[in-house]
This record gives structure tokens, sequence and C-alpha cells, in this order.
């Protein structure tokens, strides 16, 4: 019976992380943008009969069709309860007797669903939210997370957050912002957003903020599943698209060597490649190669292709760093910032001279007191058989850090000077 129990919340859970998002988005669609509240109250509720129920009678022989059709029905008997409440509205009959006389195959068809879904996403990407409100709430009606999930993942309180998603939500109501896909001459636009968000999404989990996690690949797997969703769609499988979903396959492919197996860091030079993802590699080139087409570079096409030039480097002294030159200077017109500056500098010591790459590195003004900076030059110091100046950039990263894993890096530096 424990047994039992376990197993079925373990399902829960799975079915939790890639089936609430898409019932949220059917029922916010059917209800209305203006009840996504109770849409997602609804599949709270469905998650909930299933626990109880599945752990007394057993799980049924298809889970997600039970679940879809306890959602559907707890729709119906959301919708009659309005419908009393207002008295007679003839909004809400229209849609009980469309959700009755619908068959539970079409309402909740594979088509339907990633409709709802990229529905879902412009509308909570909507140019007129904030950023971080777009993110708060498309993690919470997409991707399944909690609330405390995303303050845990965002280093915030669960104070904030819920304010993030409420506000969100009143923008949608204030603004009427319509549960449909963009116009033609809204696309791009609202497009931008989406994928902005997708982005950030990946980023948080693949540079973990967390100070003692490295990577969130919970939050890499939900941005790569919405980007994914978005190439299906003919109206959005467009070459930046597929250009960003190259970008995550071929990140993704390095998790399992990028930590070792006491959770300690292991740069890009010591990584053991032969535990590259192969398979997400060769998807990250396939949908490199998909992006091609058109006539416009966006960032996400240059930054897949610089990880793809690691991602075809068989050892990291194979790695075309000259080549990384030059996508980083692409890079930097398209998209500036000290950042991008510092991996280009980087790429510079490399491919021509340790002491290139500290000289390009001294002239970032804006990342002088950064961790990351400072550890750059110490590597390159630490190349030039300078200890004592490799030593010196190592320690006073170390003051610059909170995380664990990046003070157990530096400290590992420090020994290697000594």
């Amino acid at each position: 019976m424990v047994q039992q129990t376990e197993d079925v919340h373990l399902l829960i859970g799975h079915l939790f992380r890639h089936e609430a998002g898409k019932m949220a988005a059917v029922l916010t669609r059917f209800l209305g943008v203006d009840h996504l509240d109770a849409a997602e109250d609804l599949v709270q509720d469905t998650l909930l009969k299933a626990m109880e129920t599945w752990r007394f009678r057993g799980m049924p022989d298809n889970p997600t069709a039970w679940l879809y059709k306890v959602a559907r029905n707890k729709a119906i008997d959301w919708v009659r309860e309005q419908q009393r409440k207002t008295k007679n509205s003839k909004e809400n009959e229209s849609t009980i007797i469309d959700w009755n006389s619908a068959p539970l195959e079409e309402i909740f068809h594979e088509e339907e669903i990633q409709d709802s879904v990229l529905r879902m996403m412009f509308t909570c990407c909507h140019p007129h939210i904030q950023p971080e409100s777009q993110i708060a709430l498309t993690l919470k009606t997409l991707g399944g997370l909690s609330v405390v999930e995303i303050a845990n993942a965002f280093l915030t309180t669960e104070d904030t957050i819920a304010k993030r998603i409420y506000r969100a939500k009143e923008k949608i109501k204030l603004e009427n912002i319509k549960f449909d896909p963009p116009g033609v001459y809204e696309t791009p636009a609202r497009l931008y957003s989406v994928l902005h968000v997708l982005y950030l999404l990946f980023n948080e989990g693949y540079h973990s903020s967390h100070g003692d996690t490295v990577i969130r690949e919970d939050l890499c797997a939900e941005a790569m599943r919405l980007a994914y969703l978005l190439v299906q769609h003919k109206s959005t499988n467009l070459p930046k698209v597929n250009a960003l979903l190259a970008l995550m396959c071929l990140q993704s492919s390095r998790f399992t060597s990028r930590i070792g197996d006491l959770g300690q860091i292991i740069l890009l030079e010591d990584q053991d490649r032969t535990k590259w993802n192969q398979e997400l590699i060769k998807k990250g080139l396939n949908f490199l190669e998909q992006s091609s087409t058109g006539d416009v570079l966006s960032e996400y096409h240059v930054e897949a292709s610089i990880a793809s030039v690691h991602a075809l480097a068989k050892r990291f002294e194979d790695t075309h760093w000259h080549a990384l030159v030059k996508l980083y200077e692409i890079l930097n017109e398209l998209k500036p910032g000290p950042m991008t500056s510092l991996n280009r500098a980087i790429a510079m010591g490399y491919a021509y001279s340790p002491q290139k790459g500290i000289d390009e590195l001294e002239k970032i003004e804006s990342l002088k007191d950064h961790y990351l900076h400072l550890c750059a030059i110490g590597n390159f110091y630490l190349l030039n058989e300078n200890k004592a100046r490799a030593k010196f950039h190592f320690e006073k990263a170390l003051q610059k850090t909170t995380s664990i894993h990046e003070q157990e890096l530096l400290k590992r530096n420090i020994e290697k000077c000594n």
C-alpha cells in the first residue's frame, strides 16, 4: 500500500509537470481569459481528485485521458454554477451546450491543446506585461511550477512572485488582452517577447542564480518544451525560433559533463566530451540548419553558431577560436553588452595569446569587479605562468561570489598557483 501510494504521488508529479499547463490553457480558452484563475483552480482540483481516487482504486489505464475527462466535467459544473449566479447568462449557456455536445477527444484533441498552449504563451508574454511578470506567469500557468518553486528559482520571496503574477493577470483584464494568437502585423513584436522569456528562462536554468545549484534542469527542460511547441506550429515555425531551440539543444548537450560527482563545476576545457549528448547535438545542428532560411539574422542564430563551434570540437584544443572571435564580434553588433565583450576577449586570448586575452579583458571597465572578469584574467595569467598575478585575481574573485560551487572552483585554481 505504501509503495502504491508512492507510485501515485510520482505519477501525479510527472503529470502535473507535463499536463497541468495544457489543461489550464484549454480550460482558459473555453472559459475565457478573465477566468484564468478559475481554470488553474479546476486543474488543481482535478489533480487532487486523481490523488484521492487512484490511491484507493488504482491508476487507470490511460491516466492522461482520465485527467482530461475529470477536468472537462469540473469545468462544465463550474460554468453551470456561474450560470446560476448570473441568472441565465447566454454566454455561459452556449458554453455549456458546446462542452456537453463536443466529444472529449475534440475538446482535448492534440491540435486543440497545442493551439491553446500557443495562445496562452502569447497571452502570458504580451509586450504590455512587465518582463519579470511575463516569466512568472508563464512558469505558473504553463510550466506547472508553484509560487514557491518560482521564488526559489529566482532567489526572491513568494510574496514578490505572487505580486508579479497578480499584476500580470490584472494587466490582461484591464487592457482586455485577448486569448488569441497575434495577427500578421503583431506577430514579430509578440513573438520577440515570447522568445525573450524562453531565453531568460533557459538561461536561469543553465546559469542558475541559486548559490548552491549550478544547473536547474527543470527550468531548461520547460523552456525547451515551450520552444518546441513554437516550431511545431506553422505560424511560429520561423528561423529565429529554430535558432533559439538549436541553442538550447546544443547547450543542454553538455549538462552531464558540467558537474562532477560531488557537485563541483567542471570547466569546458576539463569536460569529458564523450559524455556530451550526441543526440541533442544532432538535433541542435538540425534546428540550426532549419534556421538558416530567410534573410533575418538574430542574436539566437549567432549564439547557436557559437555553441555549435564548441559542440563540434573533439577536444578543447581543437576549438576554432578565430571563428568564435568573429561570431562574438557579430553578436556584439546585434546585442552589445559587457558579457559579450567578456566572451570575445576570452576567445581572443585563446585564438592569439594569453596576454592578448588579458589586454582585451582589461579594456572592459564595467566588469572590473565582477568575479567572472577576475577569474578570466587570473586564468590567462596562469596560462602565462605568472602564478602570483593569477592568485591575486582568483583570490579577489573569491570575495565577489556567493556561490558555493564557484568558490570551490576558485579555491582549486588558487591551489594551482601555490
